[in-house]
């Protein structure tokens, strides 16, 4: 599906594969929608280039994106991608597209082989290093004195960074590890092992339907009002809540953006979104949002012309656009260095569930793979 500026003869084309069927497709589409509204409110184009954004379903499968991807490259001609959710996918696609001069910016998956030995020129990220929002509940569970944790997350590689990330932060004892399959729906077992366990708390990294069914599953459990749950934004951000719903009350976790971020950028976006799709915007809306402006800072840049590789990323790099989440910069691996918060699950005004932030946890982050990317 192509949408923006199709047809127009000097379009930048743009390919965004992201995941539109099957478990996971809701966050492929907060991301399609949150790049888009920034196309659309820029009347098609990005840094005052028109864009042709090429829209394709990877269906959360390795092989359908490589396959997608090497399409977009060979008989699209894009020269610049994003969209991917998921970090096994993005270890297929990246390389291989970076590879052929294409510019990679993503607006989520941020395994650190690709922040690390791993980087690259032409790979950017706009999101964040996947350990990064565990990082952040890491530390706002350390701060909040919380002893014994058992820690759950899908086995696959996002799933490992994130306990990786959360442990670099948290000095109480892991009382358990419980890695899932990716997808899982089904978490009896999973809630029986922390019943037995009895820690004081409880981290999970499940995205999209993992986390809407684990959170109903742990207070229908009875878990909740005795053992605390936390987690990063993916498993408690809007793209779940109205789905999970009350159960989800008074979690905290741990993002790099917010609804309510007091800045000019965010409130502009946030409501532009909604008034566009008629819900709250998520983290992966904004990711998509943010990744289609730092595309436009290279456009702008390089005066629309896609071959100046070097001008193109020499812009992508100086990120000369409003953020909505305040300051915004790349460190030396090309991956954001920004501000993290510690957010609560509570209700708005209109009693909609939403997320408020509690405290910032960190101060322009960086990951801790920077130091091993060589960057030529």
């Amino acid at each position: 599906m192509a949408v923006g500026a199709a047809g127009a003869a000097d379009a930048v084309k743009i390919g965004l594969l992201t995941t539109l069927s099957g478990d996971g497709a809701g966050l492929g589409v907060d991301t399609r929608d949150g790049f888009m509204l920034a196309v659309t409110e820029a009347g098609g184009m990005l840094g005052g280039v028109p864009v042709d954004v090429r829209v394709v379903d990877d269906a959360r499968k390795p092989e359908t994106a490589v396959q997608a991807a090497d399409r977009l490259v060979s008989e699209d001609k894009v020269a610049l991608m994003t969209g991917i959710v998921f970090s096994n996918l993005a270890l297929a696609v990246v390389p291989r597209v970076t590879r052929d001069d294409v510019i990679y910016v993503s607006s989520n998956a941020g395994p650190s082989q690709l922040a690390g030995a791993g980087c690259h020129p032409n790979y950017f990220n706009a999101a964040y290093q996947n350990d990064n929002l565990h990082e952040a509940t890491g530390a706002a569970v350390e701060q909040a004195g919380v002893k014994r944790m058992v820690l759950i997350a899908p086995n696959y590689p996002a799933g490992k960074d994130s306990l990786t990330g959360f442990k670099r932060y948290f000095k109480g004892e892991v009382v358990d590890e419980i890695y899932t399959k990716l997808g899982q729906l089904d978490y009896a077992a999973e809630i029986a092992k922390i019943r037995a366990d009895k820690p004081d708390g409880v981290f999970i990294f499940l995205p999209g339907g993992m986390g809407i069914n684990f959170v109903k599953q742990y207070d229908q459990a009875g878990l909740k009002g005795d053992i605390k749950l936390f987690g990063p934004a993916f498993s408690f951000d809007q793209d779940v809540l109205p789905a999970v719903g009350d159960a989800a009350l008074g979690v905290i976790n741990g993002a790099q953006w917010s609804l309510d971020l007091d800045n000019a950028a965010n409130k502009a976006f946030v409501a532009g979104f909604e008034a566009a799709y008629d819900r709250l915007p998520s983290v992966y809306a904004m990711q998509g949002y943010e990744a289609a402006h730092i595309m436009g800072a290279g456009l702008k840049a390089a005066g629309g012309d896609v071959s100046k590789l070097d001008d193109l990323r020499a812009g992508m790099r100086k990120a000369d656009f409003d953020s909505v989440r305040g300051e915004f910069r790349f460190g030396t691996n090309q991956h954001p260095v920004q501000d993290l918060y510690a957010r609560e699950v509570v209700k708005d005004d209109k009693g909609r569930l939403v997320n408020r932030i509690v405290s910032k946890v960190f101060d322009d982050h960086v990951d801790a793979y920077a130091a091993d990317c060589k960057m030529n």
